[in-house]
C-alpha cells in the first residue's frame, strides 16, 4: 500500500489554524488572491463598457440604408448618401462643400429713405 504521508497535509493545517507568522502570511496571501479574483473580472466589465462608449460615440447611421460605419468617411460606403444620424440619435452635420458655419455668416441690411407726398 502507498498511501501519501498525512505529515505534509499536517503541517499545512497547522500553518493555517495556528497563529503563527507563517500562518498569517499565507493567509494574508490566500485573502489577497481572493480580493484580486473578485474585483478582477468587475475591472474588466467596467473597461470594456466604456471602451464600447468610445467606439459608439464615433459611429454614424445612414438614413438612407441604415448602415452603420465611422464618423470620418464624407459619404454613406453602401449607398452613397449623405444623410447621416449619430449613433446616440442626435443628427450630425452636413457635409455639404458650399455650407459655411454659422458664425461667419452676415446679413446686410440697407436702409432707404421714401418721400410719400400724398
Amino acid at each position: 500500500m502507498n498511501r501519501p504521508f498525512p505529515l505534509i497535509w499536517l503541517a499545512l493545517f497547522l500553518l493555517l489554524v495556528v497563529p503563527t507568522t507563517a500562518g498569517r502570511f499565507f493567509l494574508d496571501v490566500a485573502g489577497g488572491l481572493m480580493i484580486i479574483f473578485f474585483t478582477l473580472p468587475i475591472l474588466l466589465t467596467g473597461l470594456g463598457w466604456i471602451g464600447w462608449k468610445v467606439l459608439e460615440s464615433r459611429m454614424n447611421n445612414c438614413n438612407t440604408c441604415g448602415a452603420t460605419f465611422f464618423n470620418d468617411v464624407i459619404q454613406c460606403p453602401i449607398c452613397g448618401g449623405m444623410d447621416f444620424t449619430k449613433r446616440n440619435g442626435k443628427k450630425s452635420e452636413s457635409k455639404d462643400s458650399d455650407s459655411i458655419p454659422a458664425s461667419t455668416a452676415t446679413i446686410d441690411v440697407v436702409a432707404e429713405v421714401t418721400d410719400s407726398e400724398n
